[in-house]
């Protein structure tokens, strides 16, 4: 019997702990407690929404644009767990990285970066101005939903 695989990977940048569950015990679990169920598939929605977000920035937006609404997203979730506010956030991704998250080439992401810190807006000191940049709505992280209440 062929063994089940993701269709994609992750890469911690950060220390990370992680267990394994065994899809019987999970279901199990899930019958057991549908509202953990329904938050599960909750926040399964809302990473099918930032997939679809991001489809949308590669297709649509140029590197400027990109680059911002990425920051920005990243800010956000940030702010949700304590580190991060509109002045800003520790940022612990290399050029690299974040050439790969945003679908550019490490050297376009560096002037990119460049060009975004000399209009101010690299660093926060015009948040609006890059929320305008990036046409940013954070409404599809909707982190407001149904968490076990």
């Amino acid at each position: 019997m062929p063994k089940h695989t993701a269709d994609h990977n992750i890469e911690p940048i950060t220390k990370v702990e992680a267990s394994e569950v065994r899809a019987g015990d999970l279901l199990d679990t899930f019958s057991r407690m549908p509202r953990l169920a329904t938050a599960v598939l909750w926040v399964a929605s809302r990473d099918e929404a930032t997939v679809v977000e991001h489809l949308v920035g590669i297709g649509r937006r140029d590197a400027r644009e990109r680059t911002a609404h990425f920051l920005l997203e990243l800010g956000a979730r940030l702010k949700l767990v304590g580190l991060g506010s509109a002045a800003g956030y520790a940022c612990p991704l290399s050029q690299s990285m974040l050439a790969d998250a945003i679908g550019l080439s490490a050297v376009h992401v560096n002037r990119v970066l460049r060009e975004l810190r000399e209009a101010g807006q690299v660093t926060f000191d015009d948040f609006e101005g890059l929320v305008r940049l990036a046409d940013f709505y954070r409404t599809y992280l909707d982190h407001d939903g149904p968490l076990l209440k």
